[in-house]
């Protein structure tokens, strides 16, 4: 019987939002709790389905914390969250013969901007040399070589948007399982490229960059790799080794593994002019909106929550109704005043507030309205493609003209309608939907609305990149520099 022990730390930042996120924002799930995760399309959910399907292993569940995208994590949530994750695996890791731990990339504290290879090098300290972890990864996260050299292999998710937690916990367990069974000791090769991306290119299910990651998925399911994938980054996240980089895991020589990691690299760079934001402008698109049946999206990836932002922009609400847009018009905001307001004037009641701007204010103004409370919630929900909770708090329905604007108290990332749903809202039921998501699964917009206009506006998560003010991630790098280089320098880890 081999016992595997099963750890969770995730959290996507904007280094770009000024608010800092807590300990509060996390969601946790301490030893047997991590197995309610059975089922669900969730990395930990796709790792228990493939260890329950051997009666040969034995999980050994021990902390699991997770949080929306956010702010740069405070010094004193840092030390909270770390504290009683490194706790939680040190309690039992004497236990067990092998280590899975689910990750993000993208995290960073105050005093920390690794956190994930501080928490791997705690792991492998209490583990010793011998005995192997695997990890898994967001493609937006950004894998150091302090990461590296902790672990023995690794998956990474291979869609965005994404949908494939589960398939990437899963290969994850069958990594660790393959090295127990066969007694590996892969090299995994890294290619950093100095390029920062973002855009419609980047879909997998439609761009140049899903094209090269069907490549990585393809050495996999052929067998010449143990795992590859594309590391995009999340240029948000402003820390040391921001960058793209390939990947590829393998057992025995490594010169293919290199070869086709340098090879993905020169098509990835060949391509990275494509893998740029396409944005319109406010007023340009408001214009063009205003003579189309619709019904249209306006996604507003700048103030995404998804990606870390504040949530708390109405830029393009206000916009909208200085143009005298007169169609209906369904937006989202985090302004917990407003929804404070509004549960303290009940469903019927008048509220007048400022919408917006309680967080960013120097990007986002505040903007005046008098408003019908028509719902009022508190804010829970499901993940449509996790089966995951979400929880916006105390949240409110706001109508005011042809407006309707679920007002929220926490930030989380919509990137699909179950808390519109969640608030009685249905989106097919507008003209002109606000979306605070890059990009979302086909389905839930873009398979049925006219036009999907992507807003060029500020904020801390905008695809204008050099707008965002970049100082601490590794220079030059395309596009914020000019006359931006590459030479592959394939780097190669093995314990």
């Amino acid at each position: 019987m081999h016992r595997i022990l099963i750890a969770e730390c995730t959290q996507e930042i904007s280094s770009f939002n000024p608010c800092l996120s807590d300990y509060t924002y996390f969601a946790i799930q301490r030893g047997e709790e991590l197995l309610r995760q059975r089922g669900l399309n969730t990395m930990i959910g796709g790792a228990l389905e493939v260890f329950d399907a051997r009666p040969d292993i034995a999980v050994v569940p021990t902390y699991s914390a997770r949080s929306p995208s956010a702010g740069l994590l405070s010094a004193s949530g840092w030390r909270h969250l770390s504290g009683e994750f490194i706790d939680a695996v040190a309690a039992r890791i004497d236990e067990v013969d092998a280590i899975y731990v689910s990750l993000h990339g993208s995290m960073g504290a105050e005093g920390e901007l690794d956190p994930e290879g501080a928490l791997l090098e705690r792991i492998r300290a209490f583990a010793g040399p011998r005995m192997p972890i695997v990890i898994s990864l967001d493609l937006h996260g950004v894998l150091t070589d302090r990461m590296l050299r902790q672990i023995d292999g690794l998956a990474i998710y291979h869609t965005y948007p994404h949908v494939d937690f589960a398939d990437t916990g899963g290969r994850a367990a069958r990594f660790l399982l393959d090295i127990i069974d066969r007694d590996l000791h892969p090299t995994i090769v890294r290619l950093t490229i100095p390029a920062l991306v973002r855009g419609d290119e980047l879909i997998t299910r439609t761009g140049c960059y899903g094209d090269l990651i069907r490549e990585t998925q393809r050495l996999e399911r052929e067998g010449r790799a143990l795992a590859a994938g594309i590391m995009i980054g999340n240029p948000f996240t402003d820390v040391p080794e921001l960058c793209t980089q390939v990947i590829v895991a393998a057992e025995g020589d490594p010169k293919e593994a290199t070869a086709e990691a340098v090879r993905l690299g020169q098509e990835f760079w060949a391509q990275r002019h494509r893998m740029q934001g396409k944005l319109i402008g406010l007023d340009r698109a408001i214009a063009q909106a205003s003579t189309m049946a619709g019904p249209l999206v306006f996604t507003d990836a700048a103030d995404a929550t998804s990606s870390g932002a504040t949530g708390d922009s109405a830029i393009i609400i206000e916009a909208l109704r200085k143009a005298g847009y007169p169609k209906r018009v369904l937006a989202h905001i985090v302004d917990p005043a407003a929804a404070r307001a509004a549960h303290q004037a009940g469903v019927g009641g008048t509220v007048e507030c400022m919408l917006g701007g309680q967080f960013d204010p120097r990007r986002f103004p505040p903007m005046p309205v008098r408003a019908t409370v028509a719902l009022l919630s508190d804010g829970r929900s499901q993940s449509e493609t996790s089966g995951h909770p979400i929880n916006a708090g105390p949240c409110a329905v706001l109508r005011f003209d042809n407006f309707t604007v679920l007002a929220m108290t926490r930030p989380v990332g919509l990137a699909d309608r179950a808390l519109y749903w969640a608030n009685g809202l249905e989106p097919r039921n507008f003209d002109l939907i606000v979306v605070k998501c890059p990009h979302t699964e086909y389905q839930m917009y873009d398979a049925w609305v006219e036009k999907n206009f992507n807003i060029d506006v500020a904020g801390s998560t905008s695809a204008n990149l050099k707008s965002l003010g970049h100082t601490i991630c590794a220079r030059p790098i395309y596009p914020l520099d000019e006359g931006v280089t590459f030479t592959p320098a394939p780097v190669l880890y093995r314990r």
